[in-house]
């Protein structure tokens, strides 16, 4: 159940629902754009490297990288290196759980089993 604000809340409560509603609307402006969701949606699915990601996208190395750029910048995927490659993962369990119910609306029906 979603929480209600009550018409007499304190400065101190709707000063941290805006907060939270701050940090929503960053979330979803980065999710807004359809590489990046993709993305997060092949991520969900195990750890991958720059070049897997590349090929299962099908899209250009340069835009690939500046949408994953854009994803660390906000903090959505974190990098672990292996010698020359780096592997991306979502980076916690709060953005998992977003992308994860995107996927199973989205990515789920076509994507192989």
């Amino acid at each position: 159940m979603l929480p209600k604000l009550s018409a007499d809340a304190s400065p101190a409560e709707v000063d941290a629902l805006m907060q939270q509603a701050a940090k929503a609307s960053k979330l979803l402006r980065s999710l807004s754009h359809e590489t990046r969701l993709l993305i997060l949606c092949l991520l969900t699915e195990k750890e991958m490297s720059v070049s897997e990601i590349e090929q299962t996208v099908q899209l250009p190395q340069a835009t690939v990288s500046q949408q994953l750029a854009r994803l660390r910048l906000d903090n959505l995927v974190v990098t672990r290196r292996e010698g020359r490659l780096i592997y991306y993962r979502i980076a916690d369990k709060d953005v998992s759980t977003i992308i994860e119910s995107l996927y199973d609306l989205f990515c789920k029906p076509v994507r192989k089993a």
